[in-house]
C-alpha cells in the first residue's frame, strides 16, 4: 500500500518515467520516423503518427514486399527497405515504431538501441524470459540516451489519469486484496478468432517472404504461420500475450505493480473450430503478487457477454474498468463515501504524442520499459505455467523462473 501512494504523486503528474538524459531535439524539429513491421498494425500506427504535428514517416521495413508496396501507396515519399538493418543505417531516421510479431521484439529492439534509435515498441515486450533479458541489457547499456515507450495504449488513455484521481482520494481504496480481469469475445461459426483466410493468397511465396528473418533457418515455409501467427507458440502467447499484457499494463503501472510471485494458468483450445492453433482459446491465470494481492484473468473466445473489463477491489471501495472508469465505495467500510465517474476524454494518438515529446522535450513516457518489462514477464510466467500445467515462480534473487 505504501509503495501504491508513493507513485501516485507520479502518476498524478503524467510520469512514469525517467529518462532525462533523452537528447532533446526542440519543438520546431520534425521527426524523422521509420516503421519496422508495415503490417495491420504498423499503418494503424502511421495513422496516429499523421495525427501527431511535426512528424515525418521516412521509412518502412518489412520482409514481406507486397505489404511494402502498400505502404509505399500509403506514403509515397517513404524509403522501402527488406531488411530492417538497412533502415537502422539510415542516420537521417530519428525513431523507429517496432510493429512486429513479440517474438522478434528482442532483435528489433537491441539492434534500433545500438544504431542510436528512439523506441516505440508494440506490446507485448518480449515473448521469453532470454529475450526480455537480452532487451533489458540493450535498454541498460543505452543509459537513458534513448526514448523508449512501450505500446500498452491503455497508461496514455483518459483512464490513466481517472483512475490517478480515484486512488488518490483519501482512503477511497482501502488494503487491495484483488484486481479481477476478464476478456471475453466471440466469432462467426467455423471460423478462429485471429483467423484472416483472405489474405492467404498466392503472393504469400518464398519469392515475396524473406521467411528465414520471420521463422529462422531451416524451418519450413508456412503461409499460415506467417498470417496467423498469433495461434502459434514459436511467435505469440496467445490471448495472454495480445490482451492479457494490455489490461495488466493499466494496472501495473497505475498501482507500481512488481512482477508477480508466482502464476498458475489452465485452459486449452475447447472450441469446435479450433484445430491446428497451438496457443489457448480459453485460458483462466492467477499471479500472486508481492503486493499481497491476486490478480486474476479469464479470457475465452466463444461467448463475448461477459465483455472486458477490470474490477479493483479494495477494502473500502471498488474502481471498475470498461468503457468508462467507476468507483464504488463499499458503504460496510465507508458508508459516507459517494460514487465517482471517470471524466477524461480519450485520444487515440495519445501514447505517440506522448512517446514524441519525450524526445522534444526530455520528458517521460508514460509506459516505460521498467513497467512494460514487469508485464512481459508476468505474461511469460502465465504462459510457462500453462505450458508446463504447474505453478511457476519468480526468484527475485536469480531473477529466474522456477
Amino acid at each position: 500500500m505504501d509503495s501504491r501512494r508513493k507513485f501516485l504523486g507520479t502518476v498524478a503528474s503524467g510520469l512514469a518515467g525517467t529518462i532525462a538524459s533523452v537528447p532533446v531535439l526542440g519543438a520546431p524539429d520534425r521527426i524523422r520516423i521509420g516503421v519496422i513491421g508495415a503490417g495491420d498494425r504498423g499503418l494503424e500506427l502511421c495513422h496516429q503518427i499523421k495525427a501527431c504535428p511535426g512528424t515525418e514517416i521516412a521509412a518502412f521495413a518489412d520482409i514481406y514486399s507486397k505489404r511494402l508496396e502498400k505502404a509505399a501507396s500509403y506514403q509515397p515519399s517513404a524509403k522501402l527497405f527488406a531488411d530492417h538493418r538497412q533502415l537502422l543505417d539510415d542516420a537521417n531516421i530519428d525513431a523507429v515504431v517496432i510493429a512486429t510479431p513479440p517474438h522478434l521484439h528482442a532483435q528489433h529492439f537491441c539492434d534500433a538501441l545500438s544504431a542510436g534509435k528512439h523506441i516505440y515498441l508494440e506490446k507485448t515486450l518480449a515473448l521469453t524470459h532470454p529475450q526480455a533479458q537480452q532487451m533489458r541489457g540493450a535498454y541498460e547499456n543505452d543509459g537513458g540516451r534513448h526514448a523508449v515507450q512501450i505500446g500498452h495504449q491503455s497508461c496514455s488513455t483518459g483512464h490513466a489519469s481517472d483512475v490517478a484521481r480515484f486512488l488518490a482520494e483519501p482512503n477511497a481504496i482501502g488494503p487491495v486484496s484483488t484486481l479481477a480481469m476478464r476478456h471475453y469475445r466471440n466469432s462467426p461459426i467455423n471460423r478462429q478468432h485471429w483467423s484472416r483466410p483472405t489474405m492467404l493468397t498466392p503472393d504469400l511465396n518464398l519469392r515475396n517472404i524473406a521467411w528465414a528473418r520471420f521463422a529462422g533457418e531451416g524451418t519450413q515455409f508456412d503461409p499460415q504461420r506467417f498470417i496467423q501467427w498469433r495461434h502459434y507458440w514459436e511467435y505469440s502467447s496467445g490471448p495472454i500475450s495480445e490482451y492479457m499484457s494490455q489490461q495488466l499494463a493499466f494496472w501495473y503501472r497505475a498501482l507500481d505493480l512488481q512482477i508477480p510471485w508466482s502464476a498458475t494458468a489452465t485452459g486449452g483450445v475447447f472450441l469446435p473450430d479450433g484445430a491446428g492453433r497451438d496457443t489457448p482459446d480459453t485460458v483462466q491465470v492467477s499471479l500472486t503478487q508481492p503486493e499481497n494481492m491476486l490478480v486474476t484473468w479469464s479470457s475465452g473466445f466463444g461467448n463475448n457477454q461477459l465483455g472486458v473489463g477490470e474490477d479493483l477491489l479494495g477494502r473500502a471501495g471498488t474502481i471498475s474498468r470498461n468503457n468508462q472508469l467507476r468507483y464504488v465505495p463499499q458503504k460496510v467500510t465507508r458508508p459516507q463515501g459517494a460514487e465517482m465517474l471517470g471524466r477524461a476524454s480519450q485520444n487515440p494518438e495519445a501514447h505517440l504524442q506522448n512517446f514524441l515529446d519525450a524526445i522534444r522535450f526530455g520528458s517521460d513516457v508514460n509506459c516505460p520499459f521498467e513497467v512494460g518489462y514487469r508485464v512481459a514477464m508476468a505474461c511469460i510466467m502465465a504462459t510457462e505455467s500453462y505450458r508446463l500445467g504447474r505453478t511457476v515462480y519468480w526468484n527475485a534473487e536469480t531473477q529466474e523462473i522456477v
